[in-house]
C-alpha cells in the first residue's frame, strides 16, 4: 500500500498531465474515488460521450464530479487489479495528452476477472485536471459486470 500511496500525486503548478493520468491509475487501483478535491479545477469537466444508459455523459464543476465519481467508485463492484498497455500520445499543446489504456479488474460478488479497453484525453490547467473525456468500452464493462 505505501507504493499506491506514494505515487498518488496532490496537484500542483508543474504537474504534468502523464502524472496526473499516473494518479487517476494508482488511485483506481487502490479503490479510491479517481480524483482528489485539489487536483482538480473548480470548472473541471469530465465527459463519457459513450456512457451506459442512465449514466451522464458529462458532468461540469469539482464538487458535482468528485460526488459523481465518489459514488460510482462506492456501487461499482470491480477490484482493479492492473492498468496495462497504457500508450501515452502527446500533443502539440503541452496541457494536453491522449491516453490509451486498459483496466484490468475482478467483480467482487461473482469473481469473474475481465479487461475493457479505454481511451482518454486529459487536459491540464495550472497543474490540475481541467478537462477529462473517456471513451470506454461499455459492452465489455457491462459483460465484466455481469449485466450484459
Amino acid at each position: 500500500m505505501a507504493q499506491v500511496e506514494s505515487r498518488l500525486i496532490i496537484a500542483e503548478a508543474g504537474v504534468t498531465p502523464q502524472q496526473i493520468f499516473e494518479s487517476m491509475c494508482a488511485r483506481w487501483l487502490a479503490n479510491l474515488p479517481t480524483f482528489e478535491s485539489d487536483s482538480l479545477t473548480d470548472d473541471v469537466v469530465i465527459e463519457t460521450p459513450f456512457a451506459a444508459p442512465g449514466h451522464p455523459t458529462r458532468t461540469e464543476g469539482k464538487q458535482p464530479v468528485l460526488a459523481y465519481t465518489r459514488a460510482g467508485r462506492a456501487s461499482f463492484p470491480v477490484r482493479f487489479e492492473e492498468c496495462r498497455g497504457v500508450v501515452v500520445h502527446e500533443t502539440a499543446d503541452p496541457e494536453v495528452i491522449v491516453v490509451e489504456y486498459e483496466l484490468v479488474g475482478t467483480h467482487t460478488v461473482t469473481g469473474v476477472t475481465a479487461s475493457a479497453p479505454f481511451i482518454g484525453v486529459l487536459r491540464t490547467r495550472d497543474g490540475k485536471l481541467a478537462h477529462w473525456r473517456e471513451y470506454q468500452h461499455t459492452l465489455a464493462i457491462a459483460q465484466a459486470a455481469g449485466q450484459a
